[in-house]
C-alpha cells in the first residue's frame, strides 16, 4: 500500500481545494516563475483568449528587457520561455490555431533580443526555439493560413536568422506549405538573389577584422556572404522538398560538384529518383585529394549506386576495402550479410585475423569490443600489450570493463596501461581513476590462475611503489 504522505495526485486531493490553494500561494511567494504559471492557469480557466492576452503581455516584457542573463540566472529565463511556449502550444493553439500561430511567430521573434543579452554556451536556450519551430509547424497545419502567406512568413524569418533559430524552419514547414507555397517561396528567394546589396563608399565601410590572407574584413562583405549562404541553403531545401534534383545540383558550380562529399550528396538524390547512371558519373568525376583516405560518404554512395546497377561484386569489394582501411564494423556487417551461408563465417574469421595485425591496436581493440568478439580482444591484448597507449582511456576503459568478467588478465593489462601512463606522466588529475584501476587489478588478480610471462599483481604493485613511492597524492587514494 502506498504511503499516505507520498507526493501523488490522490494524496494531494485529500487535502481539499482550499488547503491546496493556500499552499500554492505560500509556495509561490517570491517565485516569479511559479506566479506566472498560476496566472496562466487562472486565465486558462476563463478562456483561451485570456491566456493569449497573458502570453502576449509577457512576450512584450521579455522583448523590452535589457538585463544580461549569465549562466547563474539562465535557468529562470529557460523556465519562463518554456512556460510561454507550452501555454501557446497546449492552451491557445488547441482552441484557436490562428491565434496560436501568430503568438508562436511572436515567440520566435524574441530570439534576437534574447541572444544579444544571454550566455547560451550550453545550447539550452537555442533548443527552446528549435522546439518552438516544431510547434509552429504543427500549429500551422491546423491554422487557416494560405500557403503563399505562410511562405511569405518563412521568407521574412529566414532573412532574420541571425542566431540560427530558424535553421529547421523551412524543412519543418515544407509539408504545410505544399508545392504552391514552396514555389512561391522559391520565386521570392530567387528574386532577392538577383538584387545587388548596396555597397557603401570606401569612407563609410565598417571594418570588423583583418585576415592574413585577404587583409581587412568589412561588414558589407560579411553581409553579402551571409545572404548568399542563406539563399543557397534555402534553395537546396526547397529543391529537396519538391524532389527537384536538378534544382539541388544547380546550387553547386562544376568545381564544387567534384568535392567527394558534395558528389555523394548529389548522387544519393539522383539514385533516389532512379537516375542511376548519372549518379555514377557524378561520383566518378569527384576529385579525391587524399588517395590513401577516400571519404566514406563518397564510398557509401558509390556502393549504393553499384548495387542499383547490379554490380554486386564490385560493391562487395568496396565494402571490404572500407573495412580494411579503418576496421569499419558497419561495412563488414554489410559485406557479411550478402554472402552465402558458411562463406560469411570464413569471411568473418579472415576479418578477425586482419584486425589482429592492424597497425593501430586501439582501433583493433575497439573493433573487437564493439563487435563483440571478446576472445579476440583478449588475444590481441595478450600479444600486443606493450603497444597499449594508456593516455587513450576512451578506448581502454570500456575495453577493461568488457574483458573483466571472462578475461581478467587481459583486463588487468589494459588497466595497467592507464595506471602506468598516469604515474609516468604525473597526471595528478587522473590519480583517483588510476587508484581505482589498481584496486580493480587487485580484485581481478584473484581470478587469474597463471600470469605467464606477465608480472603478478603483487610484483606489479611492488614495482610501482618502488618507482613512484613519493607520489603521495596517488598512494593516499589507494590506501
Amino acid at each position: 500500500m502506498a504511503s499516505k504522505t507520498a507526493l501523488n495526485v490522490k494524496n494531494l486531493e485529500e487535502l481539499g481545494a482550499t488547503r491546496l490553494a493556500e499552499l500554492l500561494i505560500e509556495i509561490s511567494a517570491g517565485n516569479a516563475a511559479a506566479k506566472r504559471r498560476l496566472r496562466l492557469e487562472l486565465a486558462g480557466a476563463q478562456s483561451p483568449a485570456d491566456v493569449a492576452r497573458e502570453v502576449d503581455k509577457r512576450l512584450s516584457t521579455i522583448r523590452r528587457s535589457r538585463s544580461f542573463v549569465d549562466w547563474q540566472n539562465r535557468r529562470a529565463l529557460v523556465e519562463d520561455l518554456n512556460t510561454q511556449r507550452r501555454a501557446i502550444a497546449e492552451q491557445v493553439a488547441k482552441s484557436d490555431p490562428d491565434e496560436g500561430l501568430a503568438l508562436m511567430w511572436r515567440f520566435l521573434g524574441l530570439a534576437d533580443s534574447i541572444f544579444e543579452r544571454c550566455d547560451d554556451s550550453s545550447g539550452t536556450v537555442i533548443s527552446i526555439f528549435h522546439g518552438a519551430v516544431e510547434d509552429l509547424a504543427e500549429i500551422a497545419s491546423r491554422a487557416s493560413i494560405k500557403p503563399p502567406q505562410l511562405a511569405d512568413a518563412v521568407y521574412d524569418a529566414l532573412k532574420k536568422n541571425h542566431y540560427s533559430q530558424y535553421d529547421d524552419l523551412l524543412s519543418a514547414l515544407a509539408p504545410v506549405m505544399g508545392k504552391s507555397g514552396l514555389l512561391h517561396l522559391r520565386s521570392r528567394i530567387v528574386a532577392i538573389s538577383k538584387l545587388s546589396l548596396p555597397k557603401p563608399a570606401d569612407a563609410e565601410r565598417v571594418r570588423i577584422g583583418w585576415s592574413a590572407t585577404t587583409g581587412s574584413i568589412y561588414q558589407d562583405e560579411i553581409d553579402a556572404r551571409a545572404r548568399e549562404s542563406t539563399v543557397r541553403l534555402a534553395l537546396m531545401e526547397i529543391a529537396d522538398a519538391l524532389g527537384d534534383v536538378d534544382g539541388f545540383m544547380a546550387q553547386y558550380d562544376d568545381k564544387t560538384r567534384k568535392v567527394p562529399r558534395i558528389a555523394a550528396e548529389i548522387a544519393n538524390r539522383l539514385l533516389h529518383v532512379g537516375r542511376v547512371e548519372e549518379a555514377l558519373a557524378i561520383l566518378d568525376q569527384a576529385e579525391q585529394r587524399n588517395q590513401a583516405w577516400t571519404e566514406y560518404d563518397w564510398e557509401d554512395a558509390r556502393i549504393a549506386v553499384l548495387d542499383a546497377l547490379g554490380q554486386e561484386q564490385e560493391a562487395q569489394d568496396m565494402r571490404w576495402s572500407c573495412f580494411e582501411r579503418s576496421l569499419s564494423s558497419q561495412h563488414l556487417r554489410d559485406h557479411l550479410k550478402r554472402l552465402p551461408d558458411f562463406d560469411d563465417i570464413d569471411a568473418e574469421n579472415r576479418a578477425f585475423e586482419y584486425a589482429q595485425t592492424y597497425h593501430s591496436i586501439l582501433s583493433a581493440l575497439g573493433f573487437f569490443v564493439t563487435w563483440p568478439a571478446l576472445d579476440r580482444a583478449a588475444s590481441l591484448v595478450m600479444r600486443r600489450a606493450g603497444e597499449l597507449d594508456g593516455d587513450h582511456y576512451e578506448y581502454l576503459t570500456p575495453a577493461a570493463d568488457a574483458l573483466s568478467a571472462k578475461y581478467p588478465l587481459a583486463a588487468s593489462l589494459v588497466l595497467r596501461a592507464m595506471i602506468d601512463f598516469t604515474l609516468t606522466h604525473s597526471r595528478s588529475s587522473r590519480y583517483k581513476h588510476a587508484a581505482r584501476h589498481l584496486l580493480e587489478c587487485s580484485s581481478l588478480s584473484q581470478h587469474v590462475p597463471d600470469f605467464g610471462e606477465f608480472e603478478t599483481h603483487d610484483a606489479y604493485e611492488a614495482r610501482l611503489r618502488k618507482l613512484y613511492g613519493r607520489k603521495s597524492g596517488f598512494w593516499s587514494l589507494v590506501g
